[in-house]
């Protein structure tokens, strides 16, 4: 059960992060958004284990280190 919440909560971060580049709240290349989707990809994946559902477990996995590269990039540019 609390592999599931978790789970919800990392796809509710997720959703919220890309609503809110749509709604032009966040810019796509901020820090919030990448962490957002950091974060919610590293629940959905965490929520993901024991599970054999290994499309949704790349998924989440490639979303992450995007994410985690996204992160990266606009912590660089923050700080130049």
């Amino acid at each position: 059960m609390l592999m599931e919440i978790l789970g919800l909560i990392g796809v509710l971060l997720i959703l919220s992060a890309y609503f809110a580049v749509q709604s032009e709240y966040l810019d796509s290349l901020s820090i919030s958004y990448s962490l957002l989707n950091l974060v919610g990809a590293g629940l959905v994946l965490l929520s993901l284990i024991g599970s054999d559902n290994y499309a949704a477990i790349t998924l989440e996995g490639a979303w992450l280190l995007i994410s985690g590269y996204g992160l990266l990039r606009s912590w660089r540019r923050s700080h130049i």
